[in-house]
């Protein structure tokens, strides 16, 4: 997924642990783990910004756009012998 959450980048800069965060937001620590891990599908406005007031940063600080790398795949008709 080209949306890159870095949490823990934030956590390590504020020397804090997922579970303080976890209680300081109002998530449970697994909540916290799938967003965290990058597993989330989506995020609440009201989440990203306790996460913010919390962490005392930007949401730019906790998820960043990478674009996916472009597939090396020609088409079919270009490719020899088909």
């Amino acid at each position: 997924m080209p949306i890159v959450v870095d949490i823990d980048v934030m956590l390590a800069k504020r020397k804090m642990s997922v579970g303080e965060l976890a209680d300081r937001v109002g998530i449970t620590p697994a909540n916290l783990a799938v967003l965290k891990n990058g597993r989330a599908k989506a995020v609440r406005f009201t989440t990203l910004s306790a996460l913010c007031t919390v962490l005392d940063c930007q949401p730019g600080d906790l998820l960043r756009w990478e674009p996916e790398p472009a597939e090396d795949h020609e088409p079919a008709a270009a490719q020899p012998g088909r």
